[in-house]
């Protein structure tokens, strides 16, 4: 026997055909083929020692160590059954192959729907959760919005206060100019100077606090307004990403706007977490809500403002309205007091003038008293010598 008869042999040993591989359930299979075995005796062949065969001379030459080019016939069969029987062992693992391949592909599509199912069903959920914040975006931004409304609307009406002011102002700057015309000792700084001096004050107080009350709130419309900002480009943001996992749920192997993507497997560098994605989101609705929550606390602190600058301007105006009707009161009693002492004064004057005209009368009525007394001293002057004597006469008349 040869070592190619031998090693099929061993090969047929070590591995019998008819054995299925485990696991594999095998439909049809073509039965192993029998061996052909050469007769008793013949199970080894061994070589002729001499050639017997008629070479041209009888001088029997020995052949020994040499062998003849043709093959004997169960060295054929033997050849013949390794052929067939390798053949038979490639088909066998050919149907091994194609089996463990179709149970490959059983098995891969299997795998393959539960795979894109769980893909499908985590897209929803993605989805889910992609409505849910997209839903308290909306619902931020509409209040946000609705606040920074209420808020410009308060803004106006300080901004309306502070005109106002304005307007009372230059009423209690334009008294002061006019009670400055005043002449004299009415010029003097009384009970209603000290009123409008203090209004004057007043106004100014207000009109600062109304100043920096605008700018705060003008600061808060600003904040509110970037917090808005944020919560629509993150709002657009998942209305993008709500419109792509929409697509992609809807999508089924059996439609045909679906094609192959190098690269689409692998990871973006840069990508945020489920965590970061909701922490991202959840962080803009938080400062959004504190700024709103500022914006209504300013709104308050402003309706109270108003009410109160409202009533500091009301009060001190009525103390200037007070202070105005007593001074006027005063000024008018003593305006009556001046005018009836005027008129006793004119009645004295008129009666004065009439004592004085009875006195020239009077005076006129003594000129011919006076005329006599002068004429009887003249006269008497005239006495001669011892005669003209300081007696009584005389002094009387003197």
């Amino acid at each position: 026997m040869t070592d190619s008869a031998v090693n099929v042999s061993h090969h047929m040993t070590t591995q019998p055909p008819n054995d299925p591989p485990t696991g594999t359930m095998l439909c049809s299979r073509e039965p192993a083929p029998a061996k052909q075995t050469a007769k008793p005796g013949e199970g080894c062949f061994q070589f002729e020692t001499t050639y017997q065969g008629n070479i041209g001379n009888d001088m029997g030459v020995s052949t020994m160590g040499y062998r003849s080019a043709r093959y004997n016939l169960p060295e054929y069969h033997e050849a013949t059954y390794a052929k067939y029987y390798q053949a038979f062992a490639d088909r066998d693992n050919a149907d091994r192959v194609r089996h463990a391949a179709e149970d490959t592909i059983r098995e891969t599509d299997a795998q393959t729907r539960l795979t894109q199912d769980e893909t499908t069903k985590k897209l929803a959920e993605r989805l889910r959760d992609l409505h849910f914040w997209k839903d308290e975006l909306e619902r931020e931004i509409n209040d946000i919005r609705t606040e920074t409304d209420c808020l410009v609307d308060q803004k106006k009406r300080l901004e309306r206060a502070l005109a106002a002011c304005e307007l009372a102002l230059l009423i209690a700057m334009d008294n002061l100019n006019c009670r400055e015309k005043r002449e004299g000792i009415d010029l003097v700084q009384d009970e209603v100077e000290l009123n409008l001096l203090k209004e004057l004050e007043v106004i100014n107080n207000v009109q600062d606090l109304l100043k920096r009350t605008i700018r705060e709130a003008e600061a808060q419309i600003k904040r509110n307004r970037d917090r808005k900002y944020e919560l629509e480009f993150d709002w657009s943001d998942k209305k993008e990403a709500d419109e792509i996992d929409s697509f992609n749920v809807g999508l089924r192997n059996e439609h045909t706007n679906k094609q192959y993507h190098a690269g689409a497997a692998k990871f973006a560098e840069v990508q945020s977490t489920p965590e970061s994605w909701a922490q991202f989101t959840h962080d803009n609705i938080t400062r959004a809500e504190h700024e709103r929550m500022a914006s209504i606390q300013l709104r308050t602190l402003i309706d109270n403002i108003l009410i109160d600058t409202s009533r500091d301007m009301r009060e001190q105006a009525d103390a200037v309205e007070c202070a105005f009707e007593r001074r006027l009161e005063e000024m008018e009693d003593t305006l009556a007091k001046i005018k009836d002492g005027l008129k006793k004064t004119v009645e004295g004057i008129a009666t004065t003038e009439m004592s004085i005209s009875c006195l020239r009368e009077a005076i006129k009525s003594k000129e011919d008293p006076v005329k006599v007394a002068q004429t009887r001293l003249y006269t008497r002057e005239s006495r001669p010598n011892v005669e003209n004597t300081r007696d009584p006469a005389q002094y009387q008349s003197v």
